[in-house]
């Protein structure tokens, strides 16, 4: 293989035809940290507008955000908050959020990301399992309470002064701060505390501690939402997530001049680093629509502030698509975004580059344990590229697809996706054996299959573990769930395996139709007859409203997976 450089700069490694690629390095690596990335671009775009929280009337320039997060980081220093201690968020996108994602920075705190739909035992488990110290909540999200959730688990708070709690089942916390200003019994409110840290603000003592810390240091943990076991606390640096910001940013063009549209949750990278750092990056506006995730109010958010980017997973942009009141909004300003979390569905990423006039919008791949971004296209990338691959590798790192001996594979062969660079976390929160297993020799192991053709573009076939062997043939989801898109009366559809006492395996589909449209099993097995192998031909057809999702969009093939056993009454297949 020829070495070749794309269009971006990336760097494809000649290494005897083997699935091996290695970014460019001609942009250094920045060595700021989160709170010195905001006072940059604080200084150079101060009167530029920077925050925008549609639903909490909120519009701040870049100095007068700054100037916010300085008065939350000196509240937090009055209450003993110091270097290391560890902090919880638990709240819908709200601005609190992102003052308080930069506070926690300025003074070297570590922010704990929770997972604004966790319920009592993964909030316990969470806040115990990295020692919060303190946790900034929300009232409540939808159908979650989250200060009713806490008073259960700490009912102490009834009986003691805020900064005092002593709580047998969070033995850790000392701190629950509530949004909005209302009295609670044992909590601070968010609006105090900003009071405090204006009345004690001293940005001498500020930029002294900031002075002390290091890019390298932790600055957060997000805990990765696994299918079995506990949640793992995935130990993100400055470095990690500065710089993967600045590349993410880079590959999108964004400029101060670009006005990005968040729709995304804040708690998961998408949000946090995808979203937040990639606009801090270069004085990008952040526009925010609303507390989660609503299609008509992403789009009047995207028409009425002139959104130039748009953010969002495949199933937020499927939904956009089909609102409808879609044709009525203006579009004309958009530009870029990115499309990301799960696989993108061709068809999907075609009408929103035809439909939303989002001709730069590009993929990006990666995992949270690698801050997040592996991959991603460039907005030159030819369509076909940016609707069948995540694009080519981001500087300053390595990728090479492994077969299960751990050999990288010849280009265009299946394997699993290996990353190695700055974006490497440094391990899993309080749990070496976990971390030794995941990352070997430097190497991130993703379980993510894929495969890297002779020009770097990388493909992602599916999961480790949602490969299927039916009669030793190797099916990946993916590639049935693309053919199926096809169909004009599918809007969604989600393939996986389940037990089958003959071929070990069988394929299942659940399928969401379009409104309006129905459909039999035997018309979805018809029209994959004669156009995919007789094997790949799903099985168990399911009709579904909805798929099982994350907060993140995420579909949770588990959950099918487990439903469907118990509905056909299978058995799961005994190996020795």
């Amino acid at each position: 293989m020829a070495t070749q450089m794309s269009g971006e700069g990336a760097l494809i490694e000649p290494k005897d035809d083997l699935s091996y690629v290695r970014g460019p390095t001609e942009i250094p690596l920045s060595e700021a940290t989160v709170g010195q990335f905001l006072r940059d671009t604080a200084e150079r775009f101060a009167d530029r507008p920077a925050v925008v929280f549609r639903e909490q009337r909120i519009r701040w320039t870049w100095k007068e955000f700054a100037q916010e997060v300085d008065v939350l980081a000196s509240g937090l220093l009055t209450l003993g908050i110091a270097k290391g201690d560890r902090v919880g968020i638990w709240s819908p996108n709200r601005m609190e959020w992102v003052l308080t994602q930069f506070a926690t920075a300025r003074i070297g705190a570590v922010l704990v990301n929770i997972n604004p739909a966790y319920r009592l035992a993964e909030l316990e488990y969470a806040l115990n399992k990295v020692g919060c110290k303190a946790i900034i909540a929300a009232e409540r999200f939808k159908t979650s309470m989250y200060l009713e959730m806490l008073q259960q688990l700490a009912p102490e708070l009834a009986t003691q002064a805020p900064g005092e709690l002593q709580a047998t089942r969070l033995p850790e916390l000392r701190y629950v701060i509530r949004m909005c200003d209302t009295e609670t019994p044992g909590m601070m409110s968010f609006a105090d505390l900003i009071e405090q840290g204006r009345a004690t603000l001293d940005l001498t003592q500020l930029d002294a501690i900031g002075a002390t810390l290091s890019c390298h240091e932790p600055i957060n943990i997000q805990f990765t939402s696994g299918t079995t076991g506990n949640p793992k606390g995935a130990t993100l640096t400055h470095s990690n997530v500065v710089n993967n910001a600045r590349y993410i940013a880079m590959a999108m063009r964004l400029t101060e001049q670009d006005a990005m549209c968040i729709p995304v949750p804040l708690y998961h990278c998408f949000g946090m680093v995808l979203s937040v750092l990639a606009c801090v990056s270069v004085g990008a506006n952040m526009v925010f629509p609303g507390e989660g995730f609503d299609p008509a109010a992403t789009l009047a958010a995207v028409a009425e502030e002139r959104c130039t980017a748009l953010q969002g997973v495949p199933t937020m942009f499927i939904a956009e698509l089909d609102h409808p009141d879609f044709s009525t909004y203006d579009f004309s300003h958009l530009r870029t975004g990115i499309m990301a979390g799960s696989p993108c569905p061709i068809e999907t990423m075609k009408k929103v580059v035809s439909k939303m006039h989002l001709s730069e919008i590009t993929i990006a791949y990666g995992m949270t344990e690698t801050s997040p971004v592996s991959f991603q296209s460039s907005t030159t990338d030819p369509l076909d590229k940016r609707t069948t691959t995540v694009g080519r590798i981001q500087p300053h790192l390595e990728v090479k697809i492994v077969d299960p001996l751990g050999e990288i594979v010849p280009v265009g062969q299946t394997g699993e996706l290996c990353t190695r660079g700055y974006s490497v976390m440094q391990g899993y929160w309080g749990d070496e054996a976990k971390t030794r297993e995941s990352i070997v020799d430097g190497w991130m192991h993703t379980g993510d299959l894929a495969t890297v053709d002779a020009e770097g573009y990388c493909n992602i076939v599916g999961r480790l573990k949602d490969m299927l062997i039916r009669g030793g043939e190797n099916i990946y989801p993916r590639e049935i769930e693309e053919f199926l898109f096809r169909h004009p009366k599918i809007q969604s559809v989600q393939v996986f395996g389940v037990p089958d006492a003959k071929y070990g395996e069988e394929v299942c589909a659940w399928v969401v139709l379009r409104a309006g449209e129905q459909a039999t099993a035997e018309e979805i097995q018809q029209f994959c007859q004669g156009q995919i192998a007789h094997y790949k031909v799903p099985k168990y057809i399911r009709f579904v409203d909805e798929l099982p999702m994350t907060v993140t969009g995420k579909v949770q093939k588990f959950v099918m997976r487990e439903q469907m056993i118990g509905e056909l009454r299978l058995q799961e297949s005994k190996t020795a």
